[in-house]
């Protein structure tokens, strides 16, 4: 009988031992604000999109909009967002700065969530954004490389991207 209940506990310590790690912060938000706008004063901006917009941007980026989710900032130089993607199971959050011409200045990764897949972490991989509009695919496979072993993080973060720059264009510059 002791054998018998050794045999159920094994696949519970096998769950135990392969669960993924605790989340990593990499920048709070007001981190990430002070890194891409330095000490300048950020003010929120109320992002409320009509339902004719928010159709707008799901049709033009093939994603959904989940209103609440985009959080954005007025810099004297340009505009802040935070947002955040589901990566593989978890959230994955990051921090956009655009220039007052809709370009991408900067992107960062706040907060991973994932075992695996942090490589989107890496400067050279958040470079790929750097200028890109709404004008612009902002695709994984068209003018965004894949890392291999982080597809879905690399898709679900471009999705992000490209969903906040339609958001942008349509409810900031459009307005």
């Amino acid at each position: 009988m002791v054998a018998d209940s050794r045999i159920v506990w094994l696949p519970v310590a096998a769950i135990a031992i392969c669960q993924p790690a605790q989340a990593t912060v990499y920048l709070t938000v007001e981190q990430a604000q002070r890194l891409m706008f330095g000490d300048g004063e950020l003010t929120p901006v109320p992002l409320a999109l009509s339902a004719t917009d928010a159709a707008t941007v799901e049709r033009e980026t093939g994603t959904r909009y989940y209103p609440g989710a985009l959080r954005a900032w007025k810099a004297p130089d340009g505009y802040f967002f935070a947002d955040a993607v589901v990566g593989k199971h978890d959230l994955i959050s990051y921090a956009v700065a655009l220039g007052l011409d809709g370009r991408i200045r900067q992107v960062e990764i706040l907060e991973y969530r994932e075992a695996y897949g942090g490589a989107i972490r890496g400067a050279g991989w958040r470079r790929q954004f750097t200028g890109r509009s709404h004008a612009d695919p902002v695709q994984i496979g068209r003018d965004i490389q894949n890392i291999s072993g982080a597809t879905l993080s690399c898709q679900h973060v471009t999705d992000g991207i490209r969903r906040l720059l339609a958001i942008y264009a349509i409810a900031i510059a459009g307005h």
